[in-house]
């Protein structure tokens, strides 16, 4: 099984780049780390109070995405699919079988934190570098139409999750066992495709 992990700041195109890929390969899925933030009381209080708390390692359910992750590569299947309510704060899962995967992509603000837990498998590393300003303002029309959070809101919120991103992983080197692209607005994607899947 190929393994592709997608990372990037909020609104740098993440989940686009993956459906992009998703509808060129057969036997693919696609694992958004945005639909395994923690649900309960305790989250619903954190992601009012603590600023920036989405793009935190706090809020990411680490343990039911390493569940799903291994069960897949184990497997070669997936039999749920989760989606995230930002609103509600809570997961809802779908009986959606999937069988013979060749291709699991791993997408989202978290990819680049999981990816360094895994000590033994080579897998290929997309990481999106595009304009703070081009990100900035994709992710606030984002929230305002999927995450009900208001424009003045948003932008704080961006502005927070910008600098965790990158501080997360200042001066942390990328693993050996890694193909790494650096993805920038100019950068042809059909090349490095190629190169994935060949």
């Amino acid at each position: 099984m190929k393994l592709i992990f997608i990372s990037g700041p909020s609104g740098s195109g993440k989940t686009t780049l993956s459906n992009q890929i998703i509808v060129k390969i057969k036997n693919g899925i696609v694992l958004s780390t945005d639909n395994y933030y923690k649900t309960g009381l305790i989250s619903k209080l954190l992601s009012k109070f603590l600023e920036g708390y989405f793009d935190r390692s706090i809020s990411f359910d680490y343990k039911l995405f390493k569940k799903d992750f291994n069960f897949i590569i184990k497997n070669g299947i997936s039999i749920y699919e989760r989606y995230y309510n930002y609103k509600k704060k809570k997961i809802k899962t779908f009986l959606n079988e999937k069988n013979n995967i060749n291709f699991l992509i791993v997408e989202g603000i978290f990819a680049k934190e999981f990816s360094r837990t895994l000590y033994n498998q080579n897998y290929f590393f997309l990481e999106l570098k595009i304009n703070k300003n081009e990100c900035m303002k994709r992710a606030i029309q984002r929230d305002l139409k999927e995450r009900g959070k208001a424009k003045i809101r948003a932008e704080k919120n961006f502005l927070k999750s910008w600098d965790i991103y990158y501080d997360k992983f200042k001066n942390k080197s990328i693993k050996n066992n890694t193909n790494e692209f650096i993805i920038t607005k100019n950068t042809n994607i059909h090349h490095i495709l190629k190169k994935i899947f060949n």
